[in-house]
C-alpha cells in the first residue's frame, strides 16, 4: 500500500479556486484510503509529512506558492486550467468541472505523474 496523500488547494475566489477545495474533497470521498486530508493552503499546519498533492486553480499557483514558503516541495501539481477548465471570475464552479478536476486528481495520485504528462512506452 503506498502512502496516503494530501491535497493542499489553493481555495481562492475565483471558480477555478473554490474549485479546488470542492474537488480535492470529491478526490478524498472516493479515494478514502489513498487521500487523507484535503487542506487549504491558506491552513497549513505547522507540519506536513506523506505525499503532498498542490491543487491549483490557476497558474498562479496560490497552493504550490504556500508550500514552498513552508520549505515543503509537493509530490505533484495539478492546476485547474491545464486539466481544460476555465478560469472565468467568481462563478460557481459546475458540475462538470468539479468531476473533471476530481478525475484528473485521482488520475495524477494513482499515476504518480502530473495530469497530461505522458511518457513513450519502453520497449
Amino acid at each position: 500500500m503506498t502512502e496516503p496523500v494530501i491535497l493542499v488547494t489553493c481555495s481562492g475566489l475565483s471558480n477555478t479556486g473554490k474549485l479546488t477545495g470542492q474537488a480535492g474533497m470529491v478526490a478524498r470521498q472516493r479515494c478514502p484510503g489513498s487521500v487523507e486530508a484535503c487542506i487549504p493552503a491558506h491552513r497549513l499546519p505547522a507540519s506536513l509529512s506523506g505525499r503532498i498533492v498542490a491543487l491549483d486553480g490557476c497558474e498562479d499557483a496560490c497552493a504550490l506558492k504556500k508550500l514552498r514558503e513552508n520549505r515543503v516541495e509537493p509530490d505533484l501539481h495539478v492546476v485547474a486550467t491545464e486539466c481544460g477548465v476555465v478560469k472565468n471570475g467568481m462563478a460557481e464552479p459546475r458540475f462538470a468541472e468539479i468531476e473533471r478536476l476530481a478525475g484528473a486528481v485521482i488520475e495524477a495520485i494513482r499515476s504518480g505523474q502530473q495530469p497530461g504528462v505522458h511518457h513513450p512506452s519502453g520497449p
